[in-house]
């Protein structure tokens, strides 16, 4: 019997490139390679890059660079790149990196074992040239569904029918569109994709030309991911997107969010419903009810401000102002005080000045936000702020950056601290070692997996990775909260 071949993922970046790996993981389970989790053990080390920004794009090129390391000491004898940087450079990317062995784009996944098994047969796969993936779509959403484009993570058919007898952990196709699915890990968390690609033009934004535009999955699609994920042991759901607020407009329903939600919570053995990206300006009270009325649906808003003074955020290209945004945020905890609100934020931007600057400030400090990302402008090739004149010098924008990081961290820890007394739902992860034993590690749900904090309990008595437990906030440590669950509390009385 011939030898299995084997493969490792290593995904870098955000939850969506999560959903893309074990997509790719789904399809090549499915033609008989085996997958493994270190590299160093695998034939083909496949690592999924993010092209986002600068450091992102630093930690792909690092990542590819270690792994063709293992190739002079161990069983791995090729590297390939997928995901966001490969799509967004192809061939200027193979170039400059001669150390992978293959550059993948988006139209490969499909056919991603066929690619592999060539490149470590010794062939080339010809990388492609870098295109503008929003020209592969009608402008009109209405027309997008039926277009014949490679959207990873969207229930699309596999290239040829799927065999009955697939591996254990595999999602089975399930009606036409379904995709081949194979987690990676054993975390009670999981994301869905509910949509790729943007139809907003923010000016520093270069997402957009290499996802492409937006295109809405299909309701049961999500459904029918959703419920598999349940029977694989996962107990919280995160739906993921460039920007779920705009979920389907090119289904002929702007709402449709709103109906899809409900259903989704109930499906049996999901414990929590949570929403990611979501944009301010597109947010509606019917979105905002549901979010924070539907059992099993977090009262969570990750809401992408970037910044809160209007006119450099005329000059991004999006809406809004300081007073708006904090009418936003006092109108979800009108309905949800227990809510959770992060967001992040651009610093340094062309033309931002001093003034800007403390209108941001202001904003922060006002909004009580559970989680807040800083990041110092940048030029992102291929964008409008490129061109754009005013740029401030890159000590300048560094110094901005120290100190409304500075800022952002004494305010979320404020912010956890308003939460001690509170009673939380926790979802419990993980059980880790430190000096003084096993603890064990949770989040509630004002907290998203990764961006955010985490709950930090007081014991591990009883607990274990995928139970929610009613647990009430006696303590904080930073952004973390420590907390004792139900059983312990009332003991405590």
């Amino acid at each position: 019997m011939p030898e299995r071949r084997t493969v490792a993922l290593v995904t870098l970046g955000c939850a969506r490139n999560e959903v893309d790996s074990e997509e790719l993981a789904g399809r090549l389970a499915a033609d008989g390679w085996d997958l493994v989790e270190d590299a160093s053990d695998a034939d083909v080390a496949v690592v999924n890059t993010c092209g986002f920004v600068e450091a992102a794009k630093k930690d792909s090129v690092d990542a590819l660079l270690e792994a063709n390391d293992l190739k002079d000491h161990g069983r791995t004898q090729a590297v390939v790149a997928v995901g966001c940087m490969a799509e967004r450079y192809g061939k200027d990317l193979a170039e400059a990196l001669p150390e992978a062995d293959g550059v993948l784009g988006f139209d490969d996944y499909a056919d991603i074992s066929d690619r592999l098994q060539t490149i470590l047969n010794g062939g080339i796969h010809a990388s492609h040239t870098p295109r503008d993936r929003r020209k592969l779509l009608p402008i009109s959403p209405a027309e997008r569904q039926d277009a014949a484009v490679a959207l990873p993570g969207h229930a699309q058919e596999a290239p040829a029918p799927a065999p009955e007898d697939l591996p254990d952990g595999v999602a089975p196709v399930s009606g036409p569109r379904a995709p081949l699915r194979r987690r990676l890990g054993t975390s009670p968390v999981a994301s869905v994709k509910l949509a790729s690609g943007c139809d907003r033009r923010c000016s520093f934004c270069a997402i957009p030309s290499f996802r492409g535009s937006f295109i809405s999955r299909r309701p049961s699609d999500v459904l029918q991911e959703t419920r598999w994920l349940a029977e694989q042991g996962v107990k919280e759901v995160m739906l993921v997107s460039e920007n779920n607020t705009s979920y389907g407009k090119d289904l002929g329903d702007i709402r449709l969010l709103e109906t899809l939600l409900p259903e989704l919570a109930d499906v049996d053995g999901i414990e929590r419903i949570r929403v990611s990206y979501l944009q301010p300006a597109e947010m509606r009270p019917g979105l905002i009810d549901v979010l924070t009325s539907t059992p099993k649906v977090a009262p969570y808003f990750d809401l992408s401000f970037q910044h809160s003074s209007p006119s450099v955020l005329r000059t991004m290209r999006r809406f809004g102002d300081t007073d708006r945004f904090l009418e936003l945020l006092d109108t979800i905890r009108s309905k949800a005080p227990e809510a959770g609100a992060r967001s992040n934020f651009i610093v340094g931007f062309p033309g931002e000045t001093e003034a800007d600057l403390a209108e941001l400030e202001r904003f922060l400090t006002g909004a009580r936000l559970d989680a807040i990302g800083v990041f110092g402008y940048s030029d992102e090739e291929g964008t409008e702020a490129v061109g754009y004149a005013d740029k401030l010098d890159p000590d300048a924008i560094a110094e901005r950056l120290a100190h409304i990081s500075q800022l952002a961290e004494e305010l979320t820890s404020q912010r956890a601290e308003e939460r001690v007394g509170e009673t939380l739902q926790v979802l419990v992860e993980s059980i880790e070692s430190d000096d003084d034993g096993e603890v064990a590690i949770g989040r509630a749900a004002h907290q998203a997996p990764e961006t955010d904090g985490q709950v930090v309990f007081t014991t591990r008595e009883g607990l274990v990775p995928g139970l929610m437990v009613e647990a009430k906030a006696v303590g904080t440590e930073g952004v973390d909260l420590v907390a004792e669950h139900h059983e312990l509390a009332e003991a405590a009385r």
